[in-house]
């Protein structure tokens, strides 16, 4: 039990020092490419800079997207510990290279650092599984709650730190961030215990290619039961990266909301979710099943995202905390049910097939929302809240509430 309680402690430390260093770019690259006069890198080949802009904003979560399908689905084969540590070290050895094409301004080596830098962050879902594999000596619910907990911690500080370092310049701000991941790798090396219970024995660089391919987690799509729930799940992540992604626009919009305003209500909504992972979700397993929680939450959610598009700028904040605690709940319940339903698969692989289908949909709605929001903001956060809608229908009509209880029973 205390060794699972300090592999517990040590991967909550490292979802949030990882994060952090994810996160902390955020609130450069923008001011970067659009504030002055563009440089070499911010006006590559006579290009607008917004279009370069969006480039790198695409290219990163392209690498988190590939990286999701296969690394969870590595750390079942060759060790936890092992793959988390590699690609701790490629990630920041990606940031490296960013601070790099910063310093000479090279776009080009910017972009390719990028997607290094995202194929190796795809490693959210080894944490969840390292969480996953502490069980019966911690509750699943209770490890990836924390987990999560610590995950939204990350979210919230790394920007914070990101503004602030920004004065010593941008390259800065990346070197800083490849620090914090070698940080993060070193300590991993150091204080992780190895959970995965198969052996890690030592494998050429052909064996694992065929591993990434062979096991990679998309191939679970095939699976008709699993199918069933990722549809949901799909259609769920498209409406919660719709709030995600154009909140701060319907912000702006409406009110004439500045940075500082739209980060205040940020904080209220990621502060909700850490409350709600920390102290909630597992009161609330214990006395519901994971799959009910999950119907409920989305629910909700839907529910709220509406009438956020009709609610008065002071009771903004309210619904932006309601909106966290659904996302809380959701986020510990069905990584749970998932990984208990399909233990067979492997904890890693069906973690990264979460995380793929997470980032698969944020790009989807970045690119359907914003055409959408060329009516309004407002109607890209309705169709968010429908989506969600229909993942609870399509839900209620794969997994009706009484199978439901009979399966969870049964696992």
């Amino acid at each position: 039990m205390a060794s699972a309680r300090s592999t517990l402690i040590t991967v909550m430390l490292v979802s949030f020092m990882s994060t952090a260093g994810v996160a902390l770019p955020f609130p450069v690259l923008a001011p970067y490419f659009l504030a002055g006069e563009p440089g070499a890198l911010s006006g590559f080949l006579g290009l607008p800079p917004k279009l370069l802009l969006g480039i790198l904003l695409a290219v990163y979560p392209l690498g988190i997207l590939i990286g999701s399908s296969f690394l969870g689905a590595l750390s079942d084969h060759f060790g936890r510990k092992r793959v988390l540590v590699a690609s701790l070290c490629l990630a920041a050895l990606g940031y490296l290279l960013t601070a790099a094409a910063v310093l000479i301004e090279s776009f080009p080596l910017f972009a390719l650092a990028r997607l290094l830098t995202g194929l190796c962050e795809g490693n959210d879902a080894i944490a969840r599984a390292v969480a996953l594999d502490l069980h019966p000596a911690i509750s699943r619910s209770r490890a990836l709650s924390l987990v999560f907990a610590t995950t939204y911690a990350g979210w919230m500080a790394g920007p914070l730190a990101g503004g602030y370092l920004m004065v010593f310049g941008m390259a800065a701000v990346f070197l800083f961030a490849g620090a914090a991941l070698l940080a993060c790798a070193s300590f991993t090396l150091l204080a992780l215990m190895e959970t995965s219970a198969l052996p890690a024995s030592p494998q050429s660089p052909p064996a694992l290619l065929k591993t990434a391919r062979q096991h990679n987690s998309l191939r679970l799509w095939r699976e008709p039961p699993i199918r069933e729930l990722l549809i949901f799940h799909l259609l769920y992540t498209l409406g919660v990266n719709a709030c995600y992604e154009f909140y701060p626009l319907w912000l702006v919009e409406y009110f004439g909301s500045d940075s500082r305003h739209i980060a205040w209500l940020t904080v209220y909504m990621t502060g909700a979710m850490i409350f709600t992972s920390m102290f909630v979700v597992t009161r609330l397993r214990a006395r519901c099943a994971s799959l009910t929680l999950v119907r409920t939450s989305s629910s909700v959610f839907a529910a709220l995202l509406l009438l956020l598009v009709f609610t008065p700028i002071e009771h903004v904040p309210w619904v932006f905390a309601g909106l966290g605690m659904t996302i809380s709940i959701n986020s510990g319940c069905f990584p749970e049910y998932m990984a208990e339903r399909f233990a067979h698969q492997g904890a890693g692989r069906v973690m990264g097939l979460i995380s793929t289908n997470f980032y698969a949909s944020n790009m989807l709605i970045a690119l359907a929302g914003s055409v959408i929001a060329l009516a309004g903001s407002q109607w890209s956060l309705i169709a968010g809240a429908l989506l969600c809608a229909c993942a609870v229908a399509w839900l209620q009509y794969t997994r009706p509430p009484a199978s439901a209880q009979v399966i969870e029973a049964v696992t």
